[in-house]
């Protein structure tokens, strides 16, 4: 049998990007599993959540803010607008455009999620101090605007 144990040490910043792939793939998990015992989907979860933060997004935002590709925030869309979470409406200045927006319905079920939200994260970050949470945010911050950076540059030097 294969043995997965390290047989040589990583620099640090290649423990780091190991440790941030397998921790973002379990809370991946974790949340699929927490968000069934409320009869939705991970999915669905990221979809209201953020569209709790940007309510009024046109559904092409939307599916750049989530990376996900048009038609599958598209059948999304579908499934939450035919649970009466999510309604579409036309956008005032675009024909094409559609807007989302929660309906009174979603509040519910966004405080279930969020409460689910906030035990998921409370048992993730067990044992971590507050002081250290600041600064691992910052990190993560920072290297996102790194990598956002980095892939504009990409993009403009082609």
């Amino acid at each position: 049998m294969l043995s997965l144990a390290h047989k040589q040490a990583l620099s640090p910043n290649r423990e780091l990007g190991f440790a941030l792939h397998d921790v973002a793939r379990l809370l991946r998990t974790y949340s699929d599993q927490r968000a069934r015992e409320l009869g939705t989907t991970r999915a669905q979860w990221a979809v209201l959540s953020r569209l709790q933060r940007c309510e009024g997004a046109k559904q092409n935002e939307l599916a750049d803010a989530l990376d996900l590709a048009p038609i599958t925030l598209g059948r999304l869309i579908d499934k939450l607008t035919a649970a009466g979470l999510v309604e579409r409406r036309d956008d005032a200045t675009d024909r094409r455009a559609n807007r989302l927006y929660l309906t009174e319905k979603a509040a519910p079920a966004l405080k279930e999620l969020g409460a689910l939200a906030e035990d998921l994260y409370g048992r993730a970050l067990a044992g971590v101090d507050e002081s250290t949470i600041r600064a691992m945010h910052d990190g993560l911050m920072t290297m996102k605007v790194n990598l956002k950076n980095e892939l504009i540059a990409g993009v403009e030097s082609k």
